[in-house]
């Protein structure tokens, strides 16, 4: 087993399961509530989205070839609410995670230890990877709170639901076992 593949391919997965929360959440909400804010200094789903994504390009583009605070990027920008519907900050949405999602299935183990920039500031990949992996869940746990007070009693949970712990172990453990029985069952 080499060490930096298996990184890789869990890092993959990992951001895959942030967006899938992003995925879920956005989904539940209509067009009006993509907007909505708590107050003046709290940003919408649809800012952070915009944000989220002006990082990804910025960051993933170019990854080990050119600083990661690209020229083009108008961070600022990001947080002006100028997207005007769900369906083309579903668009922005994509295009950041894909760009990500495509740079990091591009890299070896070897590219792990290699320098890379932001802001003139040198990281090895490994860190630079594990930055933007607190940077996203932090933005994307955002995007899910703000769901929550906006579906309110509506809001559709992403994981165990309050009261159901017990009975989910119960199913995750029953799984776990069949599969062990099953893989017994069928050696390979």
């Amino acid at each position: 087993m080499n060490i930096g593949t298996e990184y890789l391919k869990i890092v993959i997965e990992r951001f895959k399961s942030v967006k899938s929360l992003g995925d879920k959440t956005i989904n539940q909400l209509s067009e009006e509530e993509i907007y909505w804010t708590y107050n003046d200094e709290s940003n919408s789903v649809a800012i952070i989205i915009k944000h989220l994504s002006g990082n990804m390009v910025s960051r993933w583009t170019d990854f080990l070839t050119s600083d990661g605070e690209k020229e083009y990027r108008n961070r600022d920008e990001e947080f002006l609410d100028a997207i005007s519907s769900k369906s083309e900050l579903t668009v922005v949405w994509e295009k950041g995670w894909q760009t990500l999602i495509d740079t990091l299935t591009d890299l070896s183990e070897q590219d792990l230890l290699k320098n890379i920039y932001i802001r003139g500031e040198a990281h090895l990949v490994l860190e630079a990877i594990e930055r933007q992996m607190a940077h996203y869940s932090y933005h994307v746990g955002q995007i899910v709170y703000i769901g929550k007070q906006v579906k309110n009693n509506g809001w559709e949970s992403l994981s165990i639901p309050k009261g159901k712990s017990e009975e989910y172990l119960k199913r995750m453990l029953d799984n776990h076992r069949k599969q062990t029985i099953k893989e017994e069952d069928n050696p390979v």
